[in-house]
């Protein structure tokens, strides 16, 4: 017979896991629990069980622990972060860099000194002549950090101790005197006073090599001592005046650009600058800092532009690279290192004192032009093949002329000649009929067209001659006279040359200044870029050279201002470029985030959730404590 259920045992309780259940074989599952209370219906219901009490030891461990770990993290990781991850900055002096940048540091002027050399008038008239002009000088002069000094030249006395003046051998002597002089004092120009007894007016002669300006003066126009003026003196004074007017005009307009380039408002506003530095340079006019008070004419100011546009950037050496390009197979050779030797190697001297020069020749012989430039259209009327004005600047083949843009240290500076083929000979510029043209900071461009190599040669010669190549380096030496901020004017190349070393020295003042006052504002602005010694070297070097060109300056040592300027120019642009600063500026604050919160979140979230656990523990039983106390 099947056994019978047992009574009081509900049916239900066959499905509950605790409710003794009869396993397999007729084995019985252990019941439920003595404490566990039955209801009538049945169900069983399981209490919660809570597990035992800590004991003091354990909770005693588990603080430890965790104080430990964060002993760990406080003691030795954050420290070692700090000392891994922090950015040194070296200590710049931010006020005096400010400073040279906005103009209060230095206030450039140009003092000339000229040196009249007047042997056949009496000490006291040439004394006297030399205040005249000087007044004269000074009342036409509107630009005051650029003035002239005039004085006069000692007299040299023979061996034989008689007076040398007013013979042609003591005006000799005295000549090399004035020229001595000149020498020691870096005169920029002698003024030769001549007696011309059938002159009727004063006339004045300057040579294209000559630092020497001869005025030959009728005997008349010398003042008298009780005369406050003379027509020689307001001569002589217009004469320089004259000369030194382009000089005058560019340091004045460098001066001006300087002055817009910096009236940027200041540097606290949105950089977080501190407040001693934005009060201490707050803006004032560049008229008062630099001694600026001649304002340009617009027409005068547009041709400057002109030429500083065209000119490039200050170089202590220029890379130049004179080319030959033919359509054809000829010429193929050509006498370039006499020619070089004769024409261009003294015009690269006399730059010796500004710039160094390196030289070099090629020649590329089946040369088209570039697919973007319109062929040479011939010109019944004029006889010629021309070259559309819109077309020049595209007529450097780029993608086929071998044209390096830069070979070594220094800027590169091309000159091209080009010899077209005798079918589309002669080749000029439509319209201006040139055979030349000069590109903007790049180099120059001329035709030599065959007509002027051999007019007789039914075909091109395969060689040029040293004397066919002379017209081309000769259009080469202005082109480069203009690349290089040369000066038009005046007409002695020495002058232009002092002229250009002057302005250069200006330049370079003003740029390592302006670049001073980036770098101030670049450290104020970026808290956490870092700053190597290296940088503070170079800023300390940089003004100290400043500090020199200025002192040159003001004492008419133009040479030097112009190497102190240059070393100055090249240790700001070192320390401002300098390659750890430049990387750390494209890093920001956000990519830091993006870097620490991956390795702290998961290393964090577990000790600041034990910590916060185990302090309420803590203030738990200490409110326990101190009740039940």
């Amino acid at each position: 017979m099947a056994p019978q259920p047992t009574e009081g045992i509900s049916a239900v309780a066959t499905t509950m896991g605790d409710g003794g259940l009869e396993g397999e074989g007729g084995a019985a599952r252990p019941g439920p629990s003595v404490d566990t209370p039955v209801p009538k219906d049945g169900n069983v219901i399981v209490s919660k069980k809570s597990p035992p009490p800590e004991s003091s030891t354990s909770i005693y461990t588990r603080s430890l622990v965790i104080i430990s770990f964060w002993l760990v993290v406080v003691c030795l990781g954050l420290p070692t972060w700090w000392w891994t991850t922090s950015i040194y900055r070296a200590r710049l002096p931010l006020q005096e860099m400010l400073e040279w940048a906005d103009g209060k540091a230095c206030k450039p002027v140009f003092p000339l000194q000229i040196v009249i050399d007047a042997p056949s008038l009496q000490d006291s008239e040439a004394h006297h002549l030399v205040r005249t002009t000087q007044h004269a000088l000074d009342d036409l002069n509107e630009f005051s950090a650029h003035h002239l000094r005039l004085r006069l030249a000692e007299t040299l006395v023979p061996a034989n101790g008689t007076s040398a003046a007013g013979s042609y051998s003591g005006r000799a002597d005295t000549v090399i005197s004035a020229e001595h002089i000149a020498a020691q004092e870096e005169a920029a120009l002698t003024i030769r006073l001549f007696p011309a007894e059938s002159a009727p007016t004063a006339r004045a002669h300057l040579g294209p090599h000559s630092t020497t300006l001869d005025v030959f003066y009728p005997p008349n126009q010398i003042p008298s001592t009780s005369s406050s003026s003379s027509a020689l003196a307001n001569f002589i004074a217009t004469q320089l005046q004259s000369i030194f007017a382009e000089e005058q005009a560019t340091i004045a307009y460098i001066l001006t650009s300087s002055q817009l380039s910096s009236s940027s408002p200041s540097t606290s506003g949105g950089l977080g600058q501190p407040p001693q530095i934005s009060q201490s340079v707050a803006s004032s006019p560049r008229e008062s800092r630099t001694g600026l008070s001649r304002v340009l004419p617009p027409d005068l100011a547009a041709r400057l532009n002109r030429q500083m546009t065209r000119a490039l950037k200050y170089a202590p050496t220029y890379h130049l690279t004179i080319s030959l390009f033919s359509p054809t197979a000829s010429p193929s050779t050509w006498d370039i290192e006499a020619a070089i030797d004769e024409y261009f190697t003294p015009l690269l001297e006399s730059f010796s004192t500004i710039s160094n020069f390196t030289v070099d020749t090629q020649v590329q012989l089946y040369a088209t032009f570039s697919p973007s430039v319109q062929q040479p259209e011939y010109s019944e009327e004029q006889g010629v093949w021309t070259l559309r004005n819109e077309d020049l600047s595209g007529f450097i083949n780029a993608a086929e002329w071998p044209l390096s843009p830069s070979i070594g240290a220094g800027p590169t500076l091309n000159f091209v000649l080009y010899v077209p083929s005798r079918a589309t000979a002669p080749l000029v510029v439509k319209d201006s009929l040139a055979s030349s043209w000069l590109i903007p900071q790049w180099g120059g461009v001329m035709i030599l067209n065959p007509s002027t190599v051999d007019a007789e040669a039914a075909a091109i010669p395969s060689t040029l001659s040293k004397e066919a190549i002379q017209p081309a380096l000769f259009t080469f030496s202005h082109q480069l006279l203009s690349l290089l901020g040369t000066p038009q004017s005046p007409p002695s190349l020495p002058l232009r040359l002092q002229t250009l070393t002057r302005v250069r020295a200006a330049s370079l003042l003003l740029s390592a200044s302006s670049t001073m006052g980036s770098l101030a504002r670049l450290t104020v602005a970026l808290p956490s870029i870092a700053i190597p010694e290296t940088v503070a070297a170079a800023v300390e070097k940089t003004i100290s050279h400043l500090r020199n060109t200025c002192t040159d300056l003001r004492d008419g040592r133009f040479q030097d201002a112009l190497e102190n300027s240059r070393i100055a120019e090249a240790e700001a642009e070192k320390g401002f470029f300098e390659k750890s600063m430049v990387g750390q500026v494209y890093f920001p604050d956000e990519h830091k985030v993006a870097v620490y919160l991956p390795l702290l979140g998961p290393v964090g979230v577990p000790l600041v959730m034990a910590a916060s656990k185990e302090t309420r523990r803590m203030w738990t039983n200490w409110k326990q404590r101190k009740h039940g106390g």
